[in-house]
């Protein structure tokens, strides 16, 4: 016989509901009852085809016990029924993430312990965004006049920094050429390209320690508005 030791409804399918001996508790921490965003996570991650499902389920833990989840198989799926959540294609080796947790800042830490696991799993350098959307701006429930505290995030993972800063260089030449694209001829841009290949050699040069490159960038991430939801 279980007993009861928590006044929520009991559902099976909420993995916050855990049996402890005859005794049945709800696990949950006060942040998660009203939480002050719904955080997406999307990107795509090759991993080393010698990475077991064991490595891979250790790696991506940050993610799915921050959602109170037991296991990944419990944790992979997200909020949202038509985003595909975490999924690991065995024959590929690829790590595919669009998911979509309930929760709070301290998330943030959770990103930092992430990057570092997939770091010693990735085959290539990779990027993750995270973007931290406003629940009570969502709701309407913020103030009318304030502004939201939505926050977008760029994180790098790779089996070193120079794979790292390869996939940086990468998307910054193809914002640039994008943007440039629109004045010049992308046969005028080879110099703009060059010099950005500079500003990389000269950051990898002075390079100290690679455990800064998979950390999130520090500084505001609010302009130009709310930034559009993944669609499926």
């Amino acid at each position: 016989m279980l007993y009861f030791r928590a006044c929520n409804e009991y559902n099976d399918k909420d993995p916050r509901w855990q049996v402890e001996g005859p005794f049945l508790f709800f696990k949950a921490t006060m942040a998660r009852y009203n939480p002050s965003f719904e955080i997406h996570v999307h990107g795509q991650v090759p991993l080393r085809a010698d990475v077991s499902r064991k490595q891979i389920e250790d790696a991506l833990k940050p993610l799915w016990s921050y959602a109170g989840a037991k296991s990944l198989n419990q944790g992979q799926g997200s909020s949202y029924e038509d985003e595909p959540g975490i999924r690991v294609d065995g024959e590929d080796h690829l790590l595919q993430m669009c998911w979509t947790v309930q929760g709070d800042e301290d998330f943030r830490q959770s990103l930092d312990e992430l990057c570092m696991n997939l770091n010693e799993i990735a085959v290539t350098g990779s990027s993750i965004e995270v973007t931290f959307y406003d629940s009570e701006y969502e709701d309407g429930e913020g103030p009318q006049d304030g502004e939201s505290r939505d926050d977008f995030l760029m994180l790098f993972v790779g089996p070193n920094p120079g794979a790292i800063m390869q996939v940086q260089r990468d998307l910054l030449v193809q914002d640039a050429v994008n943007l440039m694209e629109r004045h010049f001829d992308g046969s005028e841009l080879g110099d703009v390209i060059a010099e950005i290949d500079k500003l990389f050699n000269r950051r990898f040069d002075a390079m100290v320690s690679s455990l800064e490159i998979g950390k999130p960038p520090r500084g505001g991430g609010h302009g130009g508005g709310r930034k559009p939801r993944h669609l499926h």
